[in-house]
């Protein structure tokens, strides 16, 4: 992880879209892996030449697509069973990205998750885990707070996938992938019971994922 010159004071003034405000313990590596990006491109679209240097409150040019970078371990409480099944979503084909469903399982969503526009699905250890759609892995390891072993794929149309608490992680970052590809297996890292966390988010804001995926 990249070091952060921490600054005196900050501001909870709002930014705009494609932009980010840093707070106290943000790194760029932190920052770059929340919105889809390198920290390559970071520093260029921002002209930063030490990566070391940034400030509390400063305000940065990102990518546009993020997740958030903490969150409480999954508490399991009533459970609504939903299996899933093939064929895209008309929501999705709207979107302009057509989706496949990352596992086989039960949606159970009497599990809080970081965010309530995610779902949780519940299966064995080991389950596949299937990118949702074509894609480049842009985080895949254990860095983030609350999600366990954790695997981010950037789409097109300015969406990003985010397959959490995972037992392995099949793929590295800067892999394509295509939709149906194994990218992890299912598993309970950083969480207390077997399962998929799914974030789907586009612009750097969660969408409502069971609404982009099949019926």
């Amino acid at each position: 992880m990249l070091s952060l010159l921490v600054a005196c004071g900050t501001t909870s003034a709002p930014v705009g879209t494609g932009q980010y405000r840093v707070v106290s313990g943000d790194t760029l590596s932190k920052i770059a892996r929340q919105h889809g990006q390198s920290v390559q491109s970071l520093m260029k679209m921002n002209k930063i030449s030490n990566p070391n240097l940034i400030e509390v409150g400063q305000v940065l040019r990102v990518q546009g697509s993020g997740v958030v970078a903490s969150g409480p371990a999954p508490t399991a409480s009533s459970r609504a069973s939903v299996t899933p099944t093939p064929g895209a979503s008309a929501r999705s084909q709207a979107a302009g990205i057509s989706l496949a469903w990352p596992a086989e399982g039960n949606v159970n969503r009497g599990i809080k998750g970081p965010s309530p526009q995610g779902l949780y699905i519940i299966n064995k250890a080991g389950t596949p885990i299937k990118s949702v759609a074509n894609g480049k892995v842009v985080y895949a390891g254990n860095g983030l707070r609350g999600y366990g072993n954790l695997v981010i794929v950037n789409h097109a149309s300015s969406y990003i996938s985010v397959y959490a608490h995972n037992r392995s992680i099949a793929v590295k970052e800067g892999q394509s992938v295509r939709q149906g590809q194994k990218i992890a297996e299912m598993g309970s890292t950083e969480s207390n019971q077997v399962g998929l966390y799914f974030e789907l988010r586009r612009n750097g804001k969660a969408v409502n994922a069971s609404s982009y995926l099949p019926k």
